[in-house]
């Protein structure tokens, strides 16, 4: 998802130089388009070839996978500041599952670029010159962000469905293993692919590492971005929020006293979301957040700890959510339960491991993501 434009401070955007970037997508097709988002951009962004292909190892594609994208028949395009465009779709087979490398070329000095700081992937960045085709990229920098892409569609059929599953740095995948795909909705992806009864059904991650309900800091909040990035979703017939623990956290840790919110004012945001969902004839589940205790203060507190037990407690018995998804109990240590499980644990207390992301896919009952008619 986009959150936010690249700082001033740490780049200020490319000139006349090639980005691709790697993409793992959840279901297969013979067609498919690429979305590119320049919404916080301070200007037009000028994109001079773009590619699509297989991607390999490395900064590498696979040759005769390569696509031009085109643009309303244009290898060319310009983006406006605040907008996004969506390629025309390019006849491409591609397996459930896939990586798929996405090679911009930006001749134009960009200025800094709308884009996902934590992609838990890495981004190749090539010297001077369009190389957007090249089977590999030698000398490539690299980034551990993605830029201006925000989405890769495959034409479906019209049963398939999609899940959105909205986040924060525990669905972004914080702490998994770069280039690996193991952030939980990835793991959810490989169980439905491997489900007869459940293959026609996409997973979108529109997680935002430090992203809250009712606050900015890393991507908009999530009421305010819920339109955008999960009601406007194509195919969407499902949602997964997982949202809170940083409304939680991040007040203390940042020192914004200021932006500190009860478990009442948590439980009305979530409750505006489903309300929301509802209205569009989505179904929509309800994560519980997970342990904190040992992530240290001042991002953990005894009365954040108790924010977190209540707003649990409402989702567990009360939210009016179409069903409760338990995280909580799966990734907590059964004898410390305010722990995470070190089996679990990434290291930070906070967020879980390649196993621990595993086991909260492994949760989710399949048989609440039957494919249903879309919206």
């Amino acid at each position: 998802m986009p959150a936010n434009a690249s700082p001033d401070g740490e780049n200020v955007g490319f000139t006349n130089q090639t980005i691709r970037e790697v993409a793992h997508i959840s279901i297969g097709g013979h067609q498919l388009r690429v979305r590119l988002s320049n919404v916080y951009g301070k200007g037009p962004v000028r994109v001079g070839t773009a590619h699509v292909a297989l991607h390999t190892q490395g900064s590498t594609i696979d040759p005769r996978s390569d696509r031009v994208l085109r643009f309303n028949g244009e290898t060319a395009v310009v983006i406006p500041a605040g907008a996004f465009v969506l390629s025309d779709a390019v006849p491409m087979d591609v397996a459930p599952l896939a990586d798929l490398s996405i090679s911009l070329y930006l001749p134009d000095a960009s200025g800094p670029l709308t884009w996902h700081q934590l992609a838990t992937q890495t981004t190749y960045i090539s010297l001077p010159g369009d190389v957007a085709a090249a089977t590999d990229i030698p000398g490539a920098a690299t980034s551990s962000s993605v830029y201006l892409l925000a989405g890769i569609e495959v034409i479906a059929p019209e049963a398939t469905g999609a899940v959105v599953a909205l986040g924060d740095s525990i669905t972004d995948g914080y702490g998994s293993t770069p280039d690996a795909a193991r952030r939980w909705p990835d793991y959810l992806s490989r169980r439905l692919a491997g489900s007869s009864k459940h293959a026609a059904m996409a997973v979108l991650n529109a997680g935002i590492s430090g992203n809250r309900l009712l606050h900015d800091v890393i991507g908009p909040e999530a009421l305010a971005r819920f339109d955008r990035d999960v009601l406007a979703q194509p195919g969407v017939t499902h949602i997964i929020v997982l949202e809170g623990i940083n409304d939680i956290g991040l007040p203390g840790y940042l020192q914004r006293p200021a932006e500190a919110v009860s478990s009442d004012d948590l439980i009305s945001a979530l409750d505006e979301l489903i309300e929301r969902a509802h209205s569009r004839g989505l179904r929509i589940y309800g994560a519980t957040l997970t342990p904190f205790e040992q992530s240290g203060e001042p991002y953990y507190s005894a009365e954040g700890e108790a924010k977190r037990q209540a707003l649990n407690t409402w989702i567990r018995t009360r939210a009016p959510f179409d069903a409760v998804i338990d995280f909580d109990r799966v990734l907590r240590d059964p004898e410390h339960p305010t722990h995470l499980s070190p089996a679990f644990d990434c290291g930070d207390h906070l967020h879980p491991n390649d196993a621990g992301y595993e086991a909260m896919a492994a949760s989710i009952d399949l048989g609440l993501l039957q494919t249903a008619a879309r919206r």
